[in-house]
């Protein structure tokens, strides 16, 4: 949805918070004057999470978009006062190491803090406690200090903005209960409380933990989950007396101690202490009382005591000065938490009109509120959103269960050292292929994917990699890996292999008009007889990159799309005319993925098709029959070597597994998981949407311009690319090569030049063929040429690397087309 500020919507923002109030500004401040905050209880402090939020603004976060919602929050407050008084209070933030792992997570957040721009330090035990004087050095290895976090007083935040909002013409309206959402064929036309109803083009939900209440009026699922926190302050301290000044309350950085789950900072004379050192304890928003049957306000919740005692102790090791003090209040603070920590941003496909904002704490308030107020007046974000949208999640992630369990496990692991590969426990598993019988007895190492079950390596594999030269991983590195992985790769270099690609997702696009829209809707030219297969790119109206498809032509009027996300669904189904009918139809088939030299040996004898390379092209599909199994085969490789995908329906996946197992006894066929795939995919410079490019990044930079025909008549982003291509780029996502054959990276670290970070890695994996780590970074155009010496910091320690052509393997592309 896109409008100019000549013909802007009449909105209704639900929730007077930091968010809502942020949206206001934001809005109005974009010429969207007709803007109407609802709030149920009082003005300025409704009741809500921000009437009690300790205001940290930590901005270094492994996600980059993360990161960017905290910068501009950080920033905007900084401008902001009320009567002289500044809403962002710039003390800085220092986080402690008090274990060896601690301190070695800390060098990998000075990377993610190098890589994103956020100015941080390392600093010594002794230089930690010059900024804490209360600290005792002895209990700590060392400290990450980022000078520019700092403390927000979000209720004067929400003052400053509602002001200025008010200026513009917005109004706010306190003590106004949501009772219903109104809504004619299909789109949102108003709001309805107990003192009235509100006409509405726009409804934004920035209720906070309330928002599952207002989706439910509004018939749109709200995957969050409210739990209590707990916040306490201390008795006065003598160490603090005349120290702080108190109108900003706090002169020292906040003050992390996640090795026990605590942060830290100053009120004045007294130390505010958040523990996430306790027992899950979840609310139910249905439940909680209006502002005034409430004890304290809805978000204040009575103190338990008994979870905090761990807590003090812990507090009191770290800052002797506690030990004779004492917790002079306390309570549970209500805000919220979804399955994977992320806010849940964008309009409802079923409503539509209907936006959330929700699950966002005043860490990312402002940065938030800039990017939905971008969406809906520009008809898209600036910054990327995908890991935020609410359109990431599955069905099965949608569950009441699910949502209440990994919510709760969001919670625990707020201050964990959790790895990027690390998956959760429970609730698994979920989703699994028909192959997964058969995985599991090849000894499947099973990580786990938008609820899929996903083999990494298989156990069974294990004599095959007595042979492989392997080097000797660190032990961050080693996690949720196995050598296992490089006598897979090497097997499906030099022989053949089976690989589960039913996660991959499938939509079935049909109907009368189904060649047009996807033409209109995509990059590449579709306009090919049926057994064609192109890869093709969706962009937003500024040429970004949503995401990158494959799609087999099956019929005149049939299109199988391979996509990334649920998102991709969500995008066409949005866009798809009456003579359209878009499908998702991964649940109901699966995919194997044969590839190697030994392919065409391995299937040629199971069909009576020919599956010669002169008959069964490279980028063709056809149905055809593998023993007794129908299957559409697709002649694709996303390992660089020959070979197809095979698809069929999950009542036969079990039947065409064994299959092709049985045939490929004498061939050697192994199975071969998800750590071979990534190794074989990076040394082919094959992209992964998400990670290596976004909607921040267009095709000529992202080395994709081969996939856009400008020539093929109008399509979205076509505007947008007009006097762009390939030679233009001012940045490139480039390959390099780590120059130590033992030396690896994962990925998300600062790259240098000259001693300057000049950009990060995208993606990392050690290519099993060239012996050496492969990483994908987006660098200025002027380091990303090939033979550059950059390097790559890991764990603080700078990694020589060049920036290498692409693709590492097979250049001239013979290993496929064979």
């Amino acid at each position: 949805m896109s409008r100019t500020p000549t013909t802007a919507a009449r909105v209704v923002i639900i929730g007077a918070g930091i968010v809502g109030c942020s949206l206001a500004d934001e809005l109005t401040s974009r010429g969207w004057s007709d803007v109407t905050v609802l709030e149920q209880g009082p003005l300025p402090a409704p009741g809500g999470s921000t009437s009690h939020a300790p205001g940290l603004v930590f901005r270094t976060n492994p996600s980059r978009t993360m990161t960017e919602f905290a910068v501009y929050t950080a920033e905007k407050f900084a401008g902001l006062d009320v009567d002289g008084l500044p809403c962002f209070h710039q003390v800085g933030g220092l986080e402690v190491a008090t274990t060896p792992e601690r301190w070695a997570d800390l060098h990998r957040k000075a990377g993610h803090a190098a890589s994103w721009g956020v100015d941080g330090e390392l600093i010594t035990p002794e230089r930690c406690a010059e900024l804490w004087p209360l600290l005792d050095p002895g209990q700590v290895l060392g400290g990450f200090h980022t000078p520019g976090d700092g403390l927000v007083r979000a209720v004067l935040a929400c003052r400053a903005q509602t002001r200025r909002a008010e200026e513009r013409g917005a109004r706010f309206l306190e003590r106004h209960t949501v009772t219903g959402i109104e809504r004619t064929d299909g789109r949102v036309t108003g709001v309805v409380t107990d003192r009235g109803a509100f006409p509405a083009d726009v409804v934004i939900s920035a209720a906070g933990f309330w928002g599952p209440v207002i989706g439910r009026l509004a018939g749109v699922p709200v995957p969050l989950l409210p739990l209590a926190h707990q916040y306490v302050r201390t008795a006065p301290l003598p160490e603090l007396d005349g120290v702080n000044d108190p109108r900003t309350e706090a002169g020292r950085p906040i003050l992390r101690f996640q090795d026990a789950d605590l942060y830290f900072r100053e009120h004045t004379d007294r130390i505010g202490i958040g523990s996430y050192d306790h027992r899950p304890l979840p609310v139910d928003p249905f439940t909680l009382p209006a502002y005034d049957d409430a004890e304290v306000m809805p978000s204040s919740l009575a103190f338990t005591e008994n979870d905090f005692a761990r807590g003090w102790e812990r507090s009191a090791r770290l800052l002797p000065a506690l030990a004779t003090s004492r917790v002079e209040e306390g309570f549970n603070g209500v805000f919220s938490f979804t399955s994977d920590g992320m806010p849940v941003l964008g309009e409802s496909r079923e409503l539509r009109g209907f936006w959330l904002a929700e699950a966002v704490w005043v860490t990312h308030s402002a940065g938030v509120a800039k990017a939905v107020a971008e969406w809906l007046t520009d008809g898209r974000p600036s910054v990327d959103v995908h890991e935020c949208d609410l359109h990431r999640f599955e069905d099965v992630q949608l569950s009441p269960g699910y949502v209440a369990e990994r919510g709760a496990r969001q919670f625990v692991e707020v201050y964990d050292i959790v790895h990027p590969l690390q998956p959760a426990e429970r609730p698994r598993p979920l989703r699994v292929s028909p192959f997964h019988a058969r995985q599991r007895e090849l000894g499947a190492v099973f990580l786990e994917s938008g609820g899929w079950e996903r083999p990494h390596w298989y156990e069974a594999n294990a004599p095959l990699a007595a042979s492989v030269d392997v080097p000797v991983r660190d032990a961050w590195s080693a996690r949720h890996w196995s050598p296992i992985a490089a006598a897979e790769a090497r097997a499906t270099r030099e022989r053949v292999a089976l690989y589960d690609m039913t996660p991959l997702r499938r939509l079935e696009v049909t109907g009368a008009g189904a060649l047009d829209f996807l033409q209109r809707m995509t990059t590449n030219q579709l306009a090919k007889r049926p057994g064609a297969v192109t890869y093709t790119l969706l962009l937003d109206g500024a040429g970004g990159i949503r995401s990158d498809l494959t799609v087999a032509r099956l019929g005149e009027r049939h299109f199988q799309v391979g996509a990334n996300s649920a998102q991709d669904l969500d995008w066409l189904l949005r866009h798809a005319p009456d003579d359209v009918r878009v499908r998702d139809a991964t649940s109901g088939t699966c995919c194997v993925g044969v590839w190697g030299p030994l392919a065409r040996a391995l299937v040629q004898p199971l069909t009576r098709d020919d599956f010669s390379h002169r008959a069964f092209g490279y980028f063709r599909a056809g149905r055809t029959w593998i023993g007794d199994v129908p299957v559409t085969a697709m002649r694709l490789s996303y390992v660089g070597e020959l070979g197809w995908e095979l698809y069929t329906g999950a009542d036969t996946g079990l039947r065409l597994w064994d299959t092709l197992w049985e045939a490929g006894r004498d061939l050697g066929v192994i199975a071969a998981g998800r750590s071979a795939f990534d190794s074989l995919r990076l040394e082919k410079g094959y992209r992964a949407w998400g990670q290596d490019m976004t909607t921040e990044h267009d095709p000529y930079e992202a080395g994709l311009g081969f996939a856009v025909r400008m020539d093929k008549g109008d399509f979205t982003g076509r505007d947008a690319l007009a006097g762009r291509s390939a030679r233009s780029p001012g940045r490139r996502l480039a390959c390099l090569t780590l120059d130590d054959p033992a030396a690896v990276v994962l990925g998300k670290e600062p790259v240098y030049a000259d001693g300057s970070v000049v950009g990060y890695v995208t993606s990392a994996g050690y290519g099993w063929t060239v012996g050496r780590t492969v990483a994908y970074a987006w660098l200025p155009a002027a380091h990303a040429v090939p033979g550059t010496a950059v390097s790559v910091e890991y764990f603080g320690e700078k990694v020589p690397a060049t920036v290498t052509e692409e693709p590492l393997v097979d250049p001239g592309m013979s290993r496929i087309r064979r």
